[in-house]
């Protein structure tokens, strides 16, 4: 199970039914719901039904049925709202401003005005640098845990 809630989440209140939400999808193990703030009209968070702070949280056979349902509200973004495609994302602890695992699933379109919400890109300082990165990276994903 997720880990307990020591303090009022408002995601959990709102899958409890005690915080009102404009759900668009409501299943056994996930919820989602109008974002409150939208970036545009229809921008969707998608929430596991129990309580996970982040997706390192998130046990590993709900990863492909939770990310399922973020698929099928990407496609409903270009079925149903005609958008050209989606944007999905989700922050961990950094930006996150519910600390409750979501994934935004936003509308696109082309011109649609959407700047500053990525952030400034770096360089690296040489492809050394790079290639250490990437072992630092590739070392820990290889590395029995």
């Amino acid at each position: 199970m997720g880990e307990a809630v020591s303090k009022a989440c408002l995601f959990c209140e709102i899958i409890k039914g005690e915080r009102p939400a404009h759900v668009v999808l409501d299943v056994p193990d996930a919820m989602a719901f109008l974002d409150t703030r939208p970036l545009f009209k229809g921008h969707t968070l998608l929430v596991p039904r129990t309580h996970y702070e982040t997706l390192t949280d998130l046990p590993g056979d709900l990863l492909g049925p939770f990310f399922a349902q973020a698929q099928r509200l990407a496609e409903a973004m270009e079925s149903v709202l005609e958008a050209a495609g989606s944007f999905v994302a989700m922050n961990n602890r950094i930006s996150q401003s519910v600390p409750h695992l979501h994934v935004h699933v936003v509308p696109r379109n082309p011109k649609d005005g959407l700047r500053g919400f990525f952030w400034p890109r770096q360089k690296y300082a040489s492809d050394s640098e790079a290639a250490a990165y990437a072992t630092r990276l590739s070392k820990a994903l290889t590395t029995p845990t």
